[in-house]
């Protein structure tokens, strides 16, 4: 079979890919340049795509603009040999540092109760909630990567945020699409491409002096973050030739988690504060249920979230409807593989469209809607659903899955203990208008947090 083909130019609008999926179909295909492009949309052909085929699908493409900025280091924009040791060692890394059990999960508590503290100080006056929830969450990052948080007014700390963001605005702009097409002429001339790299090479930076810090300090008798457990591997396998670890992969995975793990989480919680705001009887619902279930307890640990099916739901529903990206990051197509009957030629790139699973109407009863019943049953007990794929599926799944679902859980439930969310006076309701980048944020919105009195 050929596949259905779309002249359309361009798929930047979170409703493009569905119009395309409207008019040929759940796998369609279309040119961008030199590259052949297939969409897969809706879940059961991203199903089939990214978990029936999923070593197929392995790989990532490596475009110029991604190639001058990773050298193909790192986790996410790594292939082959490469790929497959440093993601090992991030999984069994992951697992190492505790994520879910107290210590990780405590450390992320810690930054949760200071971003409480910065929304007491505004003293229930209207605020833009996005840059310290940024902070916060890049925080976490901080923690794991190297071992410590960093004072808000660390001027490297802030250099670090402004980076991530630069980077991450560049890549919806018509310099990243020029680069992509000329990168022999742009890498030669001025422009937001050369602050983006600048960007991209501030955040290694940061990462190097890290690991110089840690190796001049080494602890591998008790390694406490990612650095200290890479220098371990690192001196492990310093024999073995077919070794990838090394600083440059280091300082690049390091990157990929603040780059793959500040932003997405951010925008959630960011569309969190605001739909919550927005519909005060949900918010109420959920303040009851905690209240009802840990009455006067501190915090509450991710692992207790089976005792909140109401809250859980919502969480996820956020997330659902507030998807972080427009897409799901692109793959690459390793060998020539048939798809619902369609040929996949080897080296085409793949875009799952995750958006669309997230928004199937075979699988949501009102996908449009931001309704918590998605995922629950008629008794009222949470439900998995099988089209819950924000973080991806296969080989490629999201790294900080785990990690991002219990920062979400802790900071919004601390939040929502402590605080009612409200839209500013005069205000009946906040925009839910998003704005489209490499990410989709919603437009910037300013709230009101009122100090809740929390009963015994």
């Amino acid at each position: 079979k050929i596949l259905p083909q779309s002249t359309s130019p361009g798929t930047h609008h979170p409703q493009c890919s569905g119009l395309l999926a409207k008019q040929y179909g759940n796998i369609c295909s279309l040119w961008g340049g030199p590259y052949h492009i297939i969409i897969l949309s809706g879940y059961q052909a991203v199903k089939q795509g990214l978990i029936d085929h999923s070593e197929a699908f392995a790989d990532r493409p490596v475009t110029p603009f991604v190639l001058a900025s990773t050298q193909k280091r790192g986790i996410v924009f790594s292939n082959g040999h490469t790929w497959e040791q440093q993601r090992r060692f991030g999984v069994v890394t992951m697992r190492k540092l505790g994520l879910g059990n107290k210590g990780m999960e405590s450390q992320i508590e810690e930054e949760a109760q200071r971003l409480v503290e910065f929304f007491a100080e505004t003293k229930g006056q209207p605020f833009d909630p996005f840059l310290p929830i940024m902070r916060s969450v890049c925080s976490v990052i901080c923690a794991i990567a190297f071992g410590h948080h960093f004072s808000n007014n660390d001027q490297d700390f802030l250099e670090l945020v402004k980076a991530i963001s630069i980077a991450l605005k560049f890549g919806s702009s018509i310099f990243y699409v020029l680069y992509e097409g000329f990168p022999h002429i742009m890498k030669h001339l001025p422009g937001p491409h050369q602050t983006a790299l600048s960007a991209l090479e501030t955040i290694v930076s940061f990462a190097r002096k890290e690991i110089i810090l840690h190796k001049e300090n080494r602890n591998f008798h008790e390694p406490q973050d990612f650095i200290d457990f890479y220098l371990f591997q690192m001196e492990k396998r310093k024999d073995d030739p077919n070794s990838t670890y090394n600083e440059d992969n280091l300082a690049q995975c390091i990157a990929d988690l603040f780059i793959a793990g500040t932003d997405t989480t951010s925008a959630s919680l960011t569309s969190a504060m605001l739909l919550m705001a927005n519909d005060l009887d949900i918010q109420d619902k959920v303040h009851q249920e905690m209240n009802e279930v840990f009455g006067s307890l501190p915090s509450i640990s991710y692992k207790e979230r089976k005792k909140l099916p109401y809250t859980n739901a919502v969480i996820h529903e956020i997330i659902r409807k507030k998807y972080a990206f427009l897409f799901g990051l692109p793959r690459q197509c390793v060998q020539d593989v048939y798809l619902n009957g369609f040929l996949i030629p080897k080296g085409a790139v793949i875009f799952p469209d995750l958006r669309s699973v997230l928004l199937d109407p075979e699988h949501w009863e009102a996908p449009e809607d931001f309704n918590p019943n998605h995922f629950l049953d008629k008794a009222g007990n949470f439900v998995e659903k099988d089209a819950f794929l924000p973080f991806g599926a296969g080989a490629r799944v999201c790294l900080g899955e785990f990690l991002a679902k219990t920062e979400f859980f802790n900071f919004f439930t601390k939040l929502l203990r402590t605080f009612k969310l409200e839209p500013p006076g005069g205000v009946e309701k906040l925009s839910e208008k998003s704005v489209i980048g490499v990410s989709v944020h919603p437009a910037s919105y300013k709230i009101c947090a009122l100090p809740r009195i929390r009963t015994p």
